[in-house]
């Protein structure tokens, strides 16, 4: 009995580590009416997308050799200021000279003084239009909002229409209503790392309720995103939850 569930037990670890072998953060490429748009996973909570030569760059965190051969942003959209998602020193590597940031209220009021003349505030509801692509906040908070890491109305997910597609970026959330409610997403960043937002089947939960066609998991330090993808696929909905390296090693 010990010998069959040693057995099994590494034919778990391979099994765990033949399917984290597999996963890169290479870009993906979707086909649209109005050009290519490529998703871009760099680390964590952050991602760059691309679509005629106009670059949106999402919480930018990390060294600045993740942002090798990338273009320079057009857009630099902030969901909240936790060190992983405005970090001052990853823009200070960045051109943002040309950029437009798109920000909440209490992000603006931390970001370097340099910056004053670049930046768009937002708050949940509001929109922004630049070079073809409509941005707007909309909320992110924990539940129970109050006294929580993440309370309603202080930072903003996005929702970015580009190349005729709506992308979802959640910022740091749990399951709120609004998430559930969104409609007509082409592809959704969800997150889900405890204690700081929420499990994964919570996040399952979620998504199975607002179906986006495509679902990275980001932001998932240390969860199960193997398993998340198996609870999501069970239910036999039209949604390709996509898998990526959001952590690659340097």
């Amino acid at each position: 009995m010990l010998r069959s569930a040693a057995i099994l037990i590494i034919t778990c670890l391979l099994t765990a580590s033949s399917v984290f072998a597999q996963l890169n953060n290479n870009p993906d490429t979707f086909e649209t009416e109005n050009g290519d748009l490529k998703v871009h996973p760099i680390l964590h909570g952050t991602v760059i997308f691309e679509w005629n030569d106009v670059d949106v760059y999402v919480d930018p965190w990390g060294s600045a050799d993740l942002y090798e051969g990338k273009s320079e942003p057009e857009l630099i959209l902030i969901t909240h200021p936790h060190g992983d998602h405005l970090s001052n020193e990853t823009l200070a590597a960045l051109n943002t000279e040309n950029a437009t940031f798109i920000v909440p209220q209490v992000v603006a009021e931390q970001m370097p003084e340099k910056y004053s003349e670049q930046v768009v505030i937002l708050k949940n509801g509001e929109t922004y239009s630049q070079n073809g692509i409509k941005i707007k906040a909309i909320p992110m908070y924990n539940l129970p909002n109050e006294g929580a890491r993440h309370t309603k109305n202080w930072g903003n997910g996005y929702v970015i229409t580009m190349a005729g597609q709506r992308l979802y970026v959640s910022g740091d959330t749990e399951d709120i209503p609004e998430m559930r409610q969104l409609e007509k997403i082409d592809i959704a960043f969800v997150c889900m790392n405890l204690p700081y937002t929420m499990d994964i089947y919570q996040a399952a939960s979620g998504v199975l309720d607002f179906e986006p066609k495509v679902m990275y998991p980001y932001h998932h330090r240390g969860q199960d995103i193997e398993r998340f993808k198996e609870v999501v696929d069970w239910e036999g909905k039209d949604i390709d939850v996509r898998l990526k390296n959001w952590y690659p090693e340097r």
